[in-house]
């Protein structure tokens, strides 16, 4: 093929325009795929927003994409033409950093971003580093497997990041809240599901993927909770997610960006109550959801729409007008 297609942003806070480009060619190292399906995340949505600095310009966002290789770069070993792959958020790393030398590659001093500050999955073809691409074999149809590639890495880090207590807090029910929702009651344990306020469509969606609870935000919890993830952007959950969870309880913030956290008062945070960030994600956690997720039976709620619609995908998830993921079929 001599072109493709792809969405482009070209500044922060305009919208995407469909772009024809020459078919990457993949370098040494790299697959270039032919892309089925790529989710549409919040992420993305901050990256158009503007609310994530200094992204690559021009920009073809996206890093939730499931795909065929379609060629591969000299020296890249372990992959076959044709076979199903996915691509996340984690596009490569320095390997030679403090971080990456001590198994923390999610903090690499100069990684690379799939749809941020390298092309993503908004196209009909995307070149990847052969490293971060992961054999996703054929079990799933493509689209619905998509938000595996970050709301389930994403999700599966703060859920190992927020410990083993038996009551489990989900701050914000979309695509990541849904799918790491399967795999707590899998595990047995009780998931309380606090959405927009008045939102009794998502609270319903919460209960119909396992929740014993669902409820408002600025609600309390029928029982203490052990822990609480906050996938929502919004910085006031901090605070109630904090006085939610019992002495020694952890709070994890889920999302690459949030609003300003306000000030609360230190007894929230007393009795060895935890705070902690999700940053990114690395190639085990990616290595692990992939064996866990099929095992319990994850599926995910999908929207699927045209890859030239993908300014209608974004809008629909900014005003949270989703049950689930919005997917991208070029």
């Amino acid at each position: 093929m001599a072109a493709m297609r792809a969405m482009v942003l070209d500044r922060p806070k305009t919208p995407l325009v469909m772009r024809e480009r020459p078919v990457p060619v993949p370098r040494a190292g790299e697959i270039m795929i032919e892309v089925k399906a790529c989710g549409v995340c919040r992420t993305d949505l901050h990256v158009v927003d503007g609310e994530l600095e200094h992204p690559k310009l021009p920009i073809v966002p996206g890093h939730e994409i499931v795909g065929r290789i379609a060629a591969i770069g000299e020296g890249v070993s372990g992959f076959a033409a044709g076979e199903r792959i996915g691509v996340p958020w984690l596009g490569a790393t320095c390997g030679v950093c403090r971080y990456c030398r001590s198994g923390q590659e999610n903090l690499c001093d100069a990684p690379v971003f799939t749809g941020y500050t390298r092309d993503g999955g908004y196209a009909t073809h995307a070149v990847a580093d052969a490293r971060f691409c992961f054999p996703l074999g054929e079990a799933g149809e493509d689209a619905a497997i998509t938000p595996w590639m970050c709301a389930g890495l994403i999700g599966w880090r703060s859920y190992r990041m927020a410990g083993e207590g038996t009551n489990l807090g989900l701050y914000g029910f979309g695509a990541a809240a849904h799918i790491l929702s399967q795999v707590a009651t899998w595990q047995g344990r009780r998931v309380f599901a606090f959405t927009r306020n008045g939102d009794t469509a998502a609270q319903d969606f919460a209960r119909s993927f396992g929740a014993v609870w669902a409820g408002n935000s600025d609600e309390g919890p029928p029982e203490e909770l052990d822990a609480a993830i906050i996938f929502a952007p919004v910085g006031a959950l901090v605070p109630a997610a904090l006085k939610a969870v019992r002495k020694g309880g952890r709070v994890v913030c889920g999302g690459i960006h949030m609003s300003d956290i306000p000030s609360f008062p230190y007894a929230l945070l007393w009795e060895e109550r935890h705070v902690m960030s999700v940053a990114n994600l690395t190639r085990q956690d990616a290595h692990e959801f992939l064996m866990i997720a099929p095992k319990a039976g994850v599926h995910c709620e999908i929207t699927r729409y045209p890859l030239e619609r993908a300014n209608e995908a974004l809008s629909d998830l900014r005003g949270g007008r989703l049950q689930g993921a919005a997917v991208l079929i070029p």
